[in-house]
């Protein structure tokens, strides 16, 4: 744990705070349809002329109803296109490899991952995707997902700030605002400065490199009868990628979305080339989760609650840092004893030019964010290196959270902090001077419950059926793993994952596919629908005057308060499972057993 690795977590954290009122400004603005940004002489007719064409009226609000059918409408349709794309592949164009069309559980899976904002990827991209694909099937979601977890979360935070009220803002608005003037304006910009880095941006067949060394492997295959062989292949030559990159990675990160152009993702070269592009790539995960807590505070009135909400995401954050960063550093006893350990610690599964700190901060800020971007794989972390971006998806993806779906995920816990509060005082729970009353303490519940459910039922299914057993590449605790960090990702809608565990294999067994694809639809919507009934609840309701009752939401207090809400459900809910997986793994390392 060098001095050079705590300036730089000090100069990411300072750098994240600088960033984050200018971001919220700039997302009121956003947020607002009359509100006037620079970018109004350029983007304002298009975005008039994109109301016309679709028939909305701006001025036009909806009630919470109205507003979560429109936002299931467009997901499915977004479902349907890509899915028609991805079956399509091999007769669309831009296809220079000649790549073939996705089975028909693949498509699925992906498809609902891109318009979950989850990036689960059961797929090599650069051997599965054509251009075309990678562009109009993928990227068009990196924006539309990413703008509509942001159109959430300003539909709740507006029904929290509203009072007497029925209308939460309009959807379409809010998703094209967002797309036009926040999600592809910084993208353009991102994209150039991954160029000027030495991301790759081109239309160039796949280039063909010589092997020095001549490599043999084995292929599996299965025929028509069910019957599996393996056959030894020489390889003797390497492809390497081509195509644009650089537009692409630029919305994975900065809408936190994840899903990597390369199967290597962001430790891919021509993903993130330098350690400055890492540097930008893990502060554009986080930027506009944190801007959105200043955007809770302006709107609600009260920047110091929006403050403590963002204080308690750090300390959180900073934790899971130490907490990784300590146990990769530590290494494991077992290459100790044998000799063979780095003076760093644990290096396998990451790269070199990012070391351990690098690797530790990436995978925590990837998973506090929901956004799903590696640039180590999380399978190679030491067992407790490994639980931390694990127990960061399965605290709900609160700690900064993905665009939107982190700041509603954290009120979630805010409602549930003040009802505690509430009962402790033995007075009706208010929040900003609205009383919290049964049906919102229930939303609350709900929108919880329905992940934890998810999570460890999916879990549960896949340990002890054949199809999920066939998919591990490691047993006993650190297999189990494996199906946990899977279905945690995809309810959570993160999409990274502990890579030994195959979800496409070579016999094409689909279970994996779908029932990944369920949770990520249920971690999804069925998250979303409590919370819109609890925006809708909240914007009827009128202020009570603050009395000396009133339990305060801003300050160290209330940050404690919360902080304790988050860990003792996520703690509640899931260390059952985290006993039976990383931390059993672990002490059975200290006695010498690897998995």
């Amino acid at each position: 744990m060098h001095s050079k690795d705590w300036l730089q977590l000090a100069l990411f954290i300072g750098l994240l705070a600088l960033i984050t009122k200018p971001m919220g400004i700039y997302l009121v603005k956003v947020l607002d349809p009359q509100g006037k940004t620079w970018l109004d002489p350029l983007i304002r007719p298009f975005e008039k002329l994109t109301y016309r064409l679709m028939g909305i009226d701006p001025m036009q609000e909806h009630g919470w109803k109205g507003y979560t059918f429109a936002m299931l409408l467009f997901s499915l349709v977004g479902v349907l296109f890509t899915y028609a794309i991805l079956r399509l592949q091999n007769v669309l164009p831009l296809n220079p490899q000649g790549l073939p069309a996705l089975s028909p559980a693949l498509a699925f899976n992906t498809a609902v991952s891109f318009t979950t904002n989850t990036n689960w990827q059961s797929y090599s991209g650069e051997s599965t995707m054509s251009y075309f694909s990678q562009m109009v099937a993928l990227a068009i979601h990196n924006f539309t997902s990413a703008a509509v977890g942001i159109a959430i979360a300003a539909a709740l935070v507006r029904g929290i700030a509203r009072y007497s009220a029925s209308t939460l803002g309009n959807f379409w608005v809010d998703v094209i605002r967002t797309i036009y003037y926040l999600l592809l304006p910084v993208s353009l910009i991102f994209a150039v400065f991954l160029v000027s880095q030495g991301t790759i941006q081109n239309f160039k067949a796949y280039d063909t490199a010589k092997l020095v060394e001549p490599l043999t492997v084995t292929v599996e295959s299965t025929d028509a009868a069910g019957i599996k062989t393996s056959t030894q292949q020489t390889i003797t030559a390497q492809s390497i990628v081509q195509g644009p990159l650089a537009s692409q990675s630029a919305i994975k990160m900065f809408g936190t979305n994840g899903g990597g152009y390369t199967n290597a993702n962001s430790a891919q070269p021509f993903e993130n080339p330098t350690p400055l592009s890492n540097f930008i790539q893990m502060l554009s995960i986080f930027a506009i989760g944190s801007g959105l807590t200043w955007y809770l505070g302006k709107t609600t009135k009260n920047q110091g609650h929006g403050w403590s909400v963002w204080a308690a995401m750090m300390i959180l954050f900073v934790t899971g840092v130490l907490a990784c960063w300590w146990a990769e550093a530590r290494g494991n006893p077992i290459h100790q004893a044998l000799g063979i350990m780095t003076a760093d610690g644990n290096m396998e599964g990451k790269e070199i030019r990012f070391g351990i700190f690098n690797s530790s901060l990436f995978a925590t800020i990837t998973t506090a964010a929901s956004c799903g971007a590696v640039n180590s794989m999380h399978d190679s972390f030491t067992a407790i290196g490994g639980l931390v971006p694990l127990f960061m998806i399965e605290l709900g993806e609160v700690v900064i959270g993905g665009v939107g779906a982190g700041l509603y995920g954290m009120l979630v816990f805010v409602v549930l902090a003040v009802f505690i509060a509430g009962l402790m005082v033995g007075r009706t729970p208010e929040f900003l001077g609205k009383k919290i009353q049964a049906f919102d303490v229930k939303m609350a519940m709900l929108a919880i419950l329905v992940l934890t459910a998810n999570i460890l039922g999916f879990t549960a299914w896949a340990a002890v059926g054949t199809w999920g057993l066939a998919g591990l590449n490691n047993s006993g605790p650190h297999g189990f793993s494996e199906i946990l960090y899977a279905y945690s990702s995809a309810t959570g809608n993160n999409g990274s994952a502990f890579a030994g565990l195959t979800a496409t294999p070579v016999d094409g067994d689909p279970h994996y596919n779908i029932t990944l694809a369920i949770a990520m639809l249920i971690g999804r919507f069925l998250m979303i629908i409590p919370i819109m009934a609890l925006a809708g609840s909240m914007v009827k309701k009128q202020i009570s005057p603050p009395s000396a009752g009133t339990f305060p939401v801003s300050g160290t207090t209330f940050t404690i308060l919360l902080l304790g809400t988050v860990i003792l459900v996520g703690a509640l809910n899931f260390l059952p499972a985290l006993a039976l997986g990383p931390i059993v793994e672990h002490f059975l390392m200290l006695k010498g057993q690897l998995f």
